[in-house]
């Protein structure tokens, strides 16, 4: 194979794994131009469109898709390579991709980038925010952070968090107006404020348990969110009820008084957070640079 033909493979690959052509130049190092010209080359020495391309994204062809799937293994095979050559050498660099839930973002992830990046700086870490429960192994994570209950099979599995609490939240303005609900049967004469799930868009019904009766209750109000933030600032304002994980932001918020609990003799746990990457693949060491910062154990590999 000459040293073009690995080329304009590798940037197929790229454009295929990233599903954009300039999130694809900017980790190949190409200008989006370059790259387009390179995708064009290799399908004109194939003879096939390999990529359907619209101003909003790009997908495989028929022909493209069975191309990806014969020279992706290849590619990860060489990465993996690399990888170990330089774990050998010392050294941790190169590109490591996350999908992670919001929670784990906003409080793990986020407070640790910059240490992260000061002991590690030649990682590029590629982050998404996904709280619709992605498949990691089709979408080409490196690895992902999820409640320990909704882990994919055949994983390994790192707690990062002890279990969650899952609590009933208010402003205390809200409920000197409408009153405090004594049991979850009691929601239904509250605004609440609804989470939609991003799987499925359902409403996330709220779940409770006192003494081992668990209930599930369907809320009703005028706000409605996939985003923790939006449901908390509602709370906070005075527009209703919010139910969210104790851990993202909402402890603090409870400790100055801005919320107050409700319902806390019917609260639950959740499992805890946890990364989890596919069992079968190597793990370079820079996914395990990340893990032992996310832990805040001692750096990994230290340069």
């Amino acid at each position: 194979m000459r040293g073009s033909d690995f080329a304009e493979l590798k940037a197929f690959v790229a454009v295929v794994e990233r599903k954009s052509f300039a999130r694809a130049a900017e980790h190949l190092g190409l200008s989006p131009s370059a790259l387009s010209q390179t995708i064009r080359q290799l399908e004109g020495r194939m003879g096939a469109r390999l990529l359907n391309r619209t101003t909003r994204s790009v997908a495989p062809s028929a022909s493209g898709e069975q191309l990806y799937r014969r020279i992706a293994p290849l590619f990860r095979e060489i990465t993996d390579a690399v990888a170990e050559v330089s774990e050998a050498s010392g050294q941790v660099s190169g590109t490591l991709r996350i999908n992670t839930l919001g929670i784990a973002a906003r409080t793990i992830i986020a407070p640790r980038l910059a240490r992260f990046h000061q002991v590690h700086p030649d990682v590029i870490l590629d982050i998404v925010v996904d709280d619709a429960l992605t498949d990691i192994v089709s979408g080409r994570f490196d690895a992902g952070i999820r409640v320990g209950g909704k882990l994919e099979k055949d994983m390994v599995a790192v707690r990062l968090t002890p279990d969650l609490n899952m609590v009933a939240v208010a402003s205390p303005d809200y409920l000197a107006r409408w009153g405090t609900p004594k049991s979850p049967a009691e929601l239904h004469q509250h605004k609440c404020i609804n989470w939609r799930l991003q799987m499925d868009g359902r409403y996330y019904r709220w779940e409770f348990n006192k003494q081992g009766q668990r209930l599930e209750v369907a809320v009703q109000g005028s706000i409605v969110t996939n985003h923790a933030d939006i449901g908390i600032a509602a709370a906070l304002n005075g527009l209703g009820i919010a139910y969210h994980f104790e851990r993202d932001g909402v402890a603090e918020l409870l400790a100055q008084g801005r919320l107050v609990q409700v319902l806390a003799d019917w609260s639950i746990s959740r499992p805890g957070l946890f990364l989890y990457y596919p069992s079968r693949r190597h793990r370079p060491a820079l996914l395990g640079a990340f893990i032992d910062c996310l832990l805040d154990r001692e750096p990994f590999n230290q340069l």
